[in-house]
């Protein structure tokens, strides 16, 4: 615990550092939020107020946006060297990567906070109750861990951290054939069924229910149950990668 927690510490130093990376998971998740409300908003129904509606969508996309990043943080280190050293002061692998996710975590936070701030200014009125918001946070959290989870597993197949860079335009893609910003009964049929069965619109509906204080039905719990088995995957899978990069 105290090797992972020193590597946490290095990450979000790195991460302060790294300032092109910190200001783009901050400002881009903002920027698209304000394009989709203000150019495209007008002209999509959904029913309610579409910046009520599509804070949730812009929440997971920050959240899987910085998550991605991860990857790049991962495959640096394992190009450097920096790994081997660490090994030779007998810190072990789940150490290095786990320093990675709770860094990426930290990120997520902080994107989040500025998310949440600028939906305020700009009209997201949520009615959750406190319960509400504690399992919106945690689910969201859950989320973070998963993917970050997932992109250390990335991080550690690829070859350079430009290939790496690669997941995060598939994780920026994921929200877009959900229901992050239309409904998916007005997206053609033949895609509904991926729609509305991938593990992001789960975690969308989950937090848009439970932020504006609407019926979930059972998405928190599959969203929870994807987010779960995904991080189980990506952590059996980071260590077999880790074992075959250090070998």
């Amino acid at each position: 615990m105290a090797n992972a927690l020193t590597m946490a510490a290095r990450c979000t130093r790195l991460s302060a550092r790294n300032l092109d990376a910190l200001l783009t998971s901050l400002i881009l998740p903002v920027l698209l939020m304000l394009v989709f409300v203000y150019l495209f908003g007008g002209a999509i129904d959904t029913g309610t107020a579409y910046v009520t509606y599509v804070v949730p969508g812009v929440l997971v996309l920050c959240a899987g946006y910085g998550a991605a990043t991860t990857a790049v943080g991962v495959s640096g280190d394992m190009a450097e060297g920096v790994v081997d050293r660490f090994r030779s002061l007998d810190v072990g692998g789940t150490s290095v990567l786990a320093g990675h996710v709770v860094a990426s975590v930290a990120r997520n936070a902080v994107a989040t906070a500025a998310v949440f701030a600028v939906a305020f200014l700009i009209g997201f009125r949520p009615d959750a109750s406190p319960a509400g918001w504690a399992a919106a946070v945690g689910v969201l959290a859950a989320y973070v861990v998963a993917f970050s989870w997932l992109s250390a597993a990335i991080g550690l197949l690829a070859e350079s951290p430009e290939a790496a860079s690669g997941f995060t335009f598939f994780v920026l893609f994921l929200p877009y054939p959900s229901s992050a910003f239309v409904p998916v009964d007005t997206m053609p049929g033949w895609m509904h069924g991926f729609a509305e069965n991938q593990p992001v619109t789960h975690v969308i509906e989950a937090l848009r229910g439970l932020l504006l204080d609407e019926p979930v039905g059972s998405a928190p719990w599959l969203a929870l149950i994807w987010c779960g088995g995904l991080l189980v995957v990506s952590v059996a899978a980071s260590a077999v990668l880790f074992r075959r990069r250090t070998a």
